[in-house]
């Protein structure tokens, strides 16, 4: 069953990735390309004949063009020494993440609520800047992106932003991304406020994305989990699929 689900999110999420604005696919020899407010390698399937081939063509193309390239390995991902390939070719590794899924149904959302907490998605700009605040007091930092874009992604029901209040503050946050035409829906951007950490509200977070989800008709849930997440998630029946890393090459001005 698991092999079979890495095989649809292969086809469905890296093969064919779900688009948002700006960017583009461009498929080139074994790898999937996308390029526009970010540039990341979502698929590749190299041979040991031609893997250092492959990479350093996308090297060229990123010198070419200059910016920052993330290749994402799965654990999967041929030849077996593709990171040593792009640790030659000067990538230096994100930290090592665990691709988990679970079938959406109704037990995610069963566990009782703390009467203490509330959580809405955002539907406003106020609503939006919640959320970064929640993000800033759960990282350290603020979520930087447009709010005038991730209103128009919610209002195009492309994503949704989650935000648990206690005591009317935004204390957590969780991100869900919903591309249209996919079986797989995800899991992004989940964090809490140290002072509120224990309590539950990460696992809340999951339960209520979950039932957005569910509403708009999903099967699967997936995360990429950091080690400190992926118990939490796994005691939620999230099951292991591959392991998940990010290699990033930065280029400034189109020179190495």
């Amino acid at each position: 069953m698991l092999t079979e689900l890495l095989a649809r999110y292969d086809a469905e999420m890296r093969r064919d990735p779900p688009l948002t604005a700006g960017l583009v696919a461009t498929q080139v020899g074994g790898r999937v390309r996308l390029s526009g407010p970010y540039n990341c390698i979502v698929y590749s399937d190299l041979s040991e004949a031609d893997a250092e081939a492959q990479v350093a063509a996308e090297v060229a193309h990123l010198k070419a063009t200059g910016g920052r390239l993330e290749w994402k390995v799965h654990g999967h991902d041929q030849p077996e020494d593709l990171p040593r390939i792009l640790e030659d070719h000067g990538f230096t590794p994100e930290p090592m993440e665990t691709l988990l899924v679970r079938a959406i149904d109704e037990s995610l959302w069963q566990a009782p609520a703390d009467p203490e907490v509330s959580i809405r998605a955002a539907e406003t700009a106020a609503d939006v800047a919640d959320f970064s605040r929640a993000v800033e007091a759960a990282f350290g930092h603020p979520f930087d992106d447009d709010p005038d874009l991730w209103l128009a992604r919610i209002r195009g029901g492309e994503a949704a932003l989650h935000v648990a209040y206690v005591d009317g503050v935004p204390v957590a946050c969780g991100r869900l991304e919903t591309p249209a035409g996919r079986s797989f829906a995800g899991l992004y951007t989940g964090g809490v406020a140290p002072a509120q950490r224990g309590r539950g509200l990460y696992r809340a977070l999951v339960q209520s994305r979950a039932r957005e989800a569910a509403g708009r008709g999903y099967e699967y849930l997936i995360t990429e989990a950091l080690e400190t997440s992926r118990p939490i998630l796994q005691r939620l029946g999230f099951a292991p699929l591959t392991t998940v890393q990010g290699w990033v090459l930065d280029m400034e001005d189109g020179a190495a």
